[in-house]
């Protein structure tokens, strides 16, 4: 049976850090921290609106100008978290930022690469709340991924707008706009469809992008009028199977 990337199932390790941070734990007889994380993400990626990787193993197709197609799925999210906590840190407020890859398909639950850049204000302790979290939201055998130098995040949404911005921009930005196709000014909402590892989510805020954009290392991409969306989602600790 063909089950999309938010759907796959079996358990992967998503970064070295967590079995080090699982492995340290178990060494110091120190039980495991409870958590929670709800957040909300500006989100866009390479394929067209709506992203078809929801609904199957292989992201769409990019031809080339020598007719060959090549399928990818390239994308940022920049995360805000709006509540949450690790143990007795609250994480409320921390801004963090995932760039990547999905690859050319995943039938056999292998996705390329995604790294992470921490905004220079998430403290140490809310890094490692955050990065125990990533696991169970973004389940997958990555080829790579891990976590940057630290570069401010800029983060501002609305129901007309919503800019992220990687270092000013010059990193990597993403600027999506409310769907010239909606009927009302009210946001249009995708519901019912699955985020990841998230049991929760308040649905798909539609707003397809300007641009977006990620300029560091030999895998940087830009890309115009492509899918985009916001959403809001929520996990814990107590959702995570032992």
């Amino acid at each position: 049976m063909n089950k999309s990337i938010y759907t796959l199932a079996g358990t992967f390790v998503l970064l070295l850090t967590l079995a080090v941070v699982s492995v340290s734990s178990s060494n110091n007889g120190n039980p495991a921290k409870d958590w929670s994380l709800n957040a909300t993400a500006i989100e866009a990626c390479s394929c067209p609106m709506f992203c078809q990787c929801y609904f199957d193993t292989q992201p769409a197709a990019h031809s080339h100008s020598h007719g060959e197609a090549e399928h990818f799925c390239r994308f940022n999210m920049a995360w805000k978290v709006n509540e949450g906590h690790y143990g007795d840190t609250r994480l409320d407020g921390a801004l963090f930022w995932i760039a990547g890859d999905l690859g050319h398909g995943w039938a056999d639950g292998t996705l390329d690469w995604a790294v992470v850049h921490f905004d220079p204000s998430v403290t140490e302790a809310q890094r490692e709340g955050i990065v125990n979290a990533l696991g169970p939201l973004f389940p997958g055998n990555w080829s790579s991924f891990g976590i940057l130098d630290d570069k401010q995040i800029e983060w501002q949404a609305s129901d007309e707008r919503a800019v992220a911005l990687l270092d000013n921009g010059s990193a990597g930005e993403m600027r999506l706009q409310h769907p010239p196709t909606a009927m009302t000014e009210t946001p249009m909402v995708l519901s019912n469809l699955q985020y990841w590892g998230a049991p929760r989510n308040d649905g798909f805020v539609l707003m397809p992008n300007e641009v977006q954009s990620y300029h560091l290392g030999e895998k940087a991409f830009e890309f115009s009028g492509t899918n985009g969306f916001m959403i809001t989602v929520d996990i814990n600790s107590g959702d995570v199977s032992e």
